[in-house]
């Protein structure tokens, strides 16, 4: 890549996650002497947060335009070599950017867990990302890179202890304490609305491999049903679970790790998520419970009336977010449970600090952009449209435990 006026731009910054992704930035670009710019469509509260930011010597610009303004869009992507974007719902504000990206060579990190647009960009631009070297990673953000890097971590010591990698994996989310923003309240309710003008928004949600390449897009796993009204016990865990929301985006992406990364999981493996409760009549109904809770909202966000009420009175606001006592306070657990074809069990438990929605998924995504700056050489692909495991891998695994509050571990076997 020819050299570029900055190193990092933050697309977004005003935002309730933009805003912490900048104080991140700020304070980590002052560290290592990255040229970092921020930039949106508000000058005057770019320019507020800039004031407030730590080491915000290291802001060199604010970037003022319009996310839709396409040739604004590729002067930007002209000037950088990593472009990060919280710019939620992305498929409302975020074509333009990839576009740009794509065709100026200049590497690029979301937040989004929108995978109809994601499709959308891959089947559009996957061609000039390739051709410029541009490396483009959707979901970096808690959607979804606890999964993709828990299941990558997991595979690694299957074949450090077992020479093969586990045929299955069940993630179990067993904690999840914190709040969501407005940005990814406005990317749910956009999505039930693609739902009522797009045709084919049904199939691709239900399709788990529909993040895949062209002619490998066939599994052993069925559909991708959000939110069905069923819950399951799990042996392994000794707990009922319940469907988990997130699940069928990160199952998605998971496995079009294993795709593109040419199936170090094997073309057999499967993939689930969902949320564990307890043990016991207690656990069946809380599981049950929240099954139903979560289907009735589900049902009321497809209803347009009730939709627009949630909207005006209940959801957070474009720009709003948890407070500050949230975000801090806020922590999450994954467990994930593998099976190797000789039928061993194996267990990884993957945690975080900090409010999962806004704090942590900051703080993994501008880890993934600076991994993208600064480990640039070290990446083990070229341009083209990556995954967070695919792209980053254990270069990411390691940025974020050390400054992203999370951690990877082995769970010890039970002594038999």
């Amino acid at each position: 890549m020819t050299e570029r006026e900055f190193d990092v731009v933050l697309w977004g910054a005003t935002g309730a996650t933009g805003r912490r992704a900048a104080h991140h930035l700020a304070r980590r670009c002052g560290e290592s002497a990255i040229r970092l710019a921020i930039g949106g469509r508000n000058a005057e509260k770019l320019e507020a947060l800039r004031a407030t930011l730590p080491a915000k010597e290291a802001v060199l610009a604010v970037l003022v335009g319009d996310s839709h303004d396409a040739a604004f869009m590729a002067q930007i992507a002209g000037r950088t070599r990593v472009l990060v974007s919280t710019v939620g719902p992305f498929a409302l504000h975020g074509s333009e950017l990839v576009a740009a990206s794509a065709q100026h060579g200049t590497h690029y990190c979301d937040l989004t867990a929108e995978p109809q647009w994601m499709r959308l960009m891959i089947d559009t631009h996957q061609d000039a990302a390739r051709q410029t070297g541009a490396r483009i990673v959707h979901a970096c953000g808690h959607d979804s890179i606890p999964s993709d890097l828990g299941v990558q971590f997991l595979q690694e010591a299957a074949m450090h202890r077992a020479g093969a990698p586990c045929g299955r994996i069940a993630t179990r989310v067993t904690r999840m304490k914190g709040g969501f923003s407005g940005g990814t309240a406005a990317s749910f309710l956009n999505a039930m609305k693609l739902r009522e003008t797009d045709p084919d928004f049904d199939r691709l949600s239900r399709d788990p491999y529909a993040l895949c390449p062209e002619g490998e897009r066939d599994g052993p796993d069925g559909p991708d049903r959000m939110m069905p009204v069923e819950v399951t016990w799990d042996a392994d865990m000794e707990a009922w679970t319940k469907p988990y929301f997130m699940g069928p985006m990160n199952s998605k992406v998971v496995r079009r790790s294993n795709a593109i990364m040419g199936y170090p999981y094997g073309r057999g493996f499967r993939y689930e998520e969902t949320e564990l409760t307890r043990g016991g009549a207690g656990g069946w109904w809380a599981a049950m419970r929240g099954t139903l809770l979560g289907r009735m909202l589900l049902t009321a966000m497809a209803i347009p009336r009730t939709r627009d009420f949630l909207q005006r009175s209940v959801l957070p606001k474009s720009g709003e977010g948890p407070s500050k006592e949230v975000r801090e306070s806020g922590s999450y657990e994954l467990v994930l449970v593998g099976q190797t074809a000789d039928g061993r069990v194996l267990k990884a438990r993957v945690t975080g600090q900090g409010d999962p929605g806004v704090r942590s998924t900051t703080l993994m995504l501008t880890e993934a952009a600076l991994c993208l700056a600064e480990d640039e050489d070290k990446l083990p692909v070229g341009g083209g449209f990556w995954t967070p495991a695919s792209a980053m891998g254990v270069l990411l695994r390691d940025r974020i435990v050390a400054h992203a509050g999370l951690t990877f571990e082995i769970i010890p076997a039970a002594p038999a």
